[in-house]
């Protein structure tokens, strides 16, 4: 991958596949992203190009690489379970509150195995760990049991 800056316009960033297809990206400065693709034939034939909204390259990004999917989580899928973040806004119920009293494991089956905070993460979280809100908690289990912890931390 190499990227190119675009004054006023913003980078772009080109990728060659390992089928020797080019593509490339244009992150605009307004969030927007121009996605292209090049003729095989070709290399400098422009073969496709979709202007996405910021909205629209997130939802590309989720698709490519799914929040809730990471090969080096131990393949949990393959486990039947999953692993997700959860955030907690800053009018949570749980804000100031001890993790335990969420009564995770107990009420949903789940594992809380990290807390992001800031630019800091704390592994293993134990009850008496103190949320805040603006937390993200990576927690681990069902497909139902993470949906159902969802909802506890959701309360506001």
């Amino acid at each position: 991958m190499s990227s190119t800056p675009l004054p006023g316009i913003g980078v772009r960033y080109d990728l060659t596949t390992r089928e020797q297809r080019r593509l490339s990206v244009v992150a605009h400065r307004d969030g927007s992203r121009t996605l292209s693709a090049y003729g095989q034939d070709d290399p400098d034939a422009c073969a496709l190009s979709v202007r996405l909204s910021a909205g629209e390259a997130e939802a590309l990004i989720d698709a490519l690489m799914p929040a809730h999917h990471s090969p080096s989580l131990l393949s949990t899928t393959e486990l039947g379970l999953v692993a997700e973040r959860i955030g907690l806004s800053a009018t949570s119920y749980w804000n100031g509150r001890v993790l335990g009293e969420t009564r995770m494991r107990t009420e949903t089956g789940v594992s809380i195995v990290a807390v992001l905070r800031r630019a800091e993460a704390i592994p293993s979280p134990g009850p008496d760990f103190r949320l805040a809100g603006g937390d993200t908690l990576i927690v681990i289990g069902t497909r139902e049991g993470v949906e159902a912890a969802a909802e506890i931390l959701g309360r506001e």
